[in-house]
């Protein structure tokens, strides 16, 4: 997706983009665990996504400026960090879990990260919350005791998993607001799932997953899974999610939170025959409820001053411009929506993509989801 005037037929693609890759990461995973340990699959998903999205960074920063590329030490231990909470603790915790549950309720756990994410702008960082997003944050975590209750489904522990996952997900995004990470989206993005990518190479080794992995015996699906969540769930989402963050409302973007787990249970139920009970119709109802409550309240929070730095944003945790005191220096990324910025301070970010400058998101960038 290029920076082409926003039509409607280009909008519509990228938001279906959004809406059917982001949405389809988890059958992805789901295929990939067939063959392929979930530590070393995440592993080597995020080397072959951040790879050529680095690349793609430094050329852009070459032609703009005339110069190389160069991170800083401190940019560079911040995207370990990020992408350690982000990846490791939130997506890794999804690859995992999916060893025993299905994709479409390891989906719909994930869908809680906006109730994290508010919880946590309450209970950090003071942020007032409106009566409707206190409303979402009850239908939600409700929806979300149904779905991992003890008699409603038996893999309890890879649920609560999921959700811990999810919590290290919104933790990071609100950790990756303030940091010191490079203004452009994708610099930031591309370090972030390097980042992430060693941390799962270090675990899969130490968990001696290499030495039960029979390289002769992976087959084309998990090949193919591995391939379409690097190519497909993170370049190619990202790219779309960027190009839409600049073409149309926050508020427009945003339904990417509540359509991506209608789209990953479905898919499940339409491509791994994965039941879907009563109690969990109940549940999922309600957990995209919150979510909409949450999403389309976000604007009506109100953000306190902090010490020792200036947030404003937050569409994206990646667009944001952050003032800190600490080090005298002033990150600004390249987006042109400040007016929508400064209206959405809990925006989720992306669990499949990945990004954050300010910080995913959202929202930060994706890969993610």
């Amino acid at each position: 997706m290029t920076a082409a005037e926003p039509t409607r037929l280009r909008v519509a693609v990228a938001l279906a983009t959004v809406y059917l890759v982001w949405g389809s990461t988890y059958l992805a995973i789901k295929i990939g665990l067939d063959e392929l340990p979930p530590l070393l699959l995440a592993g080597v998903r995020f080397t072959l996504a951040g790879i050529p999205m680095y690349v793609w960074a430094a050329r852009r920063h070459r032609r703009a400026t005339g110069e190389r590329l160069r991170p800083t030490r401190i940019e560079w231990r911040t995207a370990v960090i990020a992408g350690g909470l982000l990846l490791v603790g939130g997506n890794g915790a999804v690859t995992v879990a999916e060893q025993d549950i299905d994709s479409g309720l390891a989906a719909l756990l994930v869908a809680s990260v906006p109730l994290w994410m508010a919880l946590l702008d309450r209970v950090v960082f003071g942020r007032r919350l409106s009566s409707p997003a206190v409303a979402g944050l009850a239908l939600g975590f409700l929806g979300v005791a149904l779905l991992v209750r003890p008699d409603g489904n038996g893999q309890l522990l890879a649920s609560l998993l999921v959700l811990g996952g999810a919590l290290a997900w919104a933790w990071g995004s609100l950790y990756s607001r303030g940091a010191a990470l490079p203004a452009d989206p994708i610099a930031s993005t591309a370090m972030q799932m390097l980042g992430g990518a060693g941390l799962f190479l270090i675990l899969s080794a130490a968990t001696g997953e290499f030495a039960d992995v029979d390289a002769a015996g992976i087959g084309w699906r998990s090949v193919a899974a591995v391939s379409y969540l690097a190519v497909f769930g993170s370049v190619v989402g990202f790219t779309a999610y960027t190009w839409l963050l600049r073409a149309v409302p926050a508020s427009t973007v945003s339904t990417y939170a509540y359509v991506n787990p209608v789209v990953a249970v479905f898919l499940g139920w339409l491509v791994l025959g994965e039941r879907l009970a009563a109690m969990t119709l109940v549940a999922a109802a309600l957990v995209v409820v919150s979510v909409v409550l949450i999403v389309a309240t976000r604007g009506r929070t109100v953000q306190p001053a902090m010490s020792g730095m200036r947030l404003r944003s937050i569409t994206d945790p990646s667009r944001a411009e952050v003032s800190n005191t600490s080090r005298n220096t002033t990150w600004r990324s390249d987006t042109s929506a400040e007016a929508a910025n400064e209206k959405s301070p809990t925006q989720p970010v992306p669990h499949e993509a990945v990004v954050l400058p300010s910080s995913s998101t959202a929202p930060s960038v994706s890969t993610t989801r």
